[in-house]
C-alpha cells in the first residue's frame, strides 16, 4: 500500500512538472512571437502620419514623434496647443499659403523652413537664418526626412496663370519608405500622373485657381495613391463638391481611400 501511494505521488510530481514545462514553453512561444512582431513593424518603418487641418491649405503634420506644418497662416494663435515644429514648408507666395506675420511670430529656433526662392524673396530678410530654398526637382534632408520639391502649376502654362511653372512647390515628403504628397496649386499635370508608390496624397480642387473635381480624380487615378485627402478645395463661388470627387475617385479605384478632414470649421452645412 506504502509502495502504491508513492507511485501516485510520483506520477502527480511528474504531471504537474509536465504541466508547468508546457506553460513555460508556451510563455516563451507567446514572447518570442511578440518580439517577432515588434521587429516586424519596427523593420517595415511604418508610423502613424497625423494630418490635423488648421484651414484651406494650412496643417500641422504629426509623423510619429515628429511634427511639421504646411503653409503655416492665420497667426500663431492658430497654432496654440500644437507641438513646436521641427521644420516647416511653404508652397506659393499667395496670403493663403505665406504669412511673414505668422513665422516672426512662432519660435523657429532650431526650425528649418522649406521654401521655394520666389518665397524666400518676399518675406523679411530677418527670416533668412531659418530659410532653406528647393527648387523643383531638388531634394533636401531635415532629421531623417527627404524632402523632394515637385512642380505645381496651372494648365495651359500661361505666363498670366495663377501658378506658373517653377515658382511654387508641391513636396513628396519621405520617411522609412513611407511617402505623404502635398500638391500645393496644382493642376492635373505630367509630374503628379507619374509619382510612384505614394501613401497619402493631399490634392486641391477649386477654381479658378487649381483644378476641377474631374481633373483632379482623373490626376490621382493616375498615380493612385493609397489615400488621398481633399485640402485646398474652397474656390472664387464656394466649395468645390468633394463628394463628387470621392465618388469619381472609388469608381475608377476602389483599392484608393478617399479620407475627409474638416478644413473649413466655419463651413455652413
Amino acid at each position: 500500500m506504502k509502495y502504491l501511494l508513492t507511485l501516485i505521488a510520483a506520477g502527480i510530481l511528474f504531471t504537474g512538472c509536465k504541466n508547468e514545462s508546457k506553460i513555460d514553453e508556451d510563455k516563451e512561444a507567446k514572447t518570442e512571437n511578440t518580439s517577432e512582431i515588434a521587429q516586424k513593424e519596427t523593420e517595415s518603418g511604418t508610423t502613424t502620419i497625423d494630418i490635423q487641418p488648421i484651414s484651406h491649405a494650412t496643417a500641422v503634420i504629426n509623423w510619429g514623434e515628429a511634427t511639421f506644418y504646411l503653409d503655416p497662416v492665420g497667426g500663431a494663435e492658430a497654432f496654440e496647443g500644437m507641438e513646436k515644429p521641427d521644420f516647416i514648408l511653404i508652397t506659393d507666395i499667395h496670403g493663403d499659403h505665406m504669412s511673414a506675420e505668422t513665422l516672426q511670430a512662432m519660435d523657429l529656433e532650431g526650425v528649418h523652413v522649406i521654401v521655394p526662392q520666389a518665397v524666400k524673396d518676399q518675406l523679411p530678410e530677418e527670416l533668412n537664418s531659418v530659410l532653406r530654398t528647393l527648387e523643383n526637382g531638388a531634394t533636401t534632408k531635415v532629421i531623417d526626412f527627404y524632402i523632394e520639391a515637385i512642380p505645381m502649376y496651372n494648365l495651359p502654362e500661361n505666363p498670366d496663370a495663377f501658378h506658373i511653372k517653377g515658382r511654387g512647390n508641391g513636396y513628396v515628403v519621405e520617411r522609412n519608405g513611407q511617402r505623404l504628397y502635398i500638391a500645393g496649386d496644382t493642376e492635373d499635370i505630367p509630374e503628379m500622373r507619374n509619382l510612384e508608390e505614394i501613401d497619402i496624397a493631399l490634392i486641391p480642387m477649386n477654381l479658378p485657381y487649381t483644378m476641377t473635381v474631374e481633373d483632379a480624380a482623373d490626376g490621382v487615378l493616375a498615380f493612385a495613391p493609397k489615400k488621398v485627402i481633399p485640402y485646398h478645395f474652397r474656390g472664387k463661388d464656394g466649395f468645390a463638391d468633394v463628394e463628387k470627387f470621392k465618388t469619381l475617385v472609388n469608381e475608377g479605384n476602389q483599392d484608393i481611400e478617399v479620407e475627409m478632414l474638416e478644413w473649413y470649421p466655419d463651413r455652413a452645412e
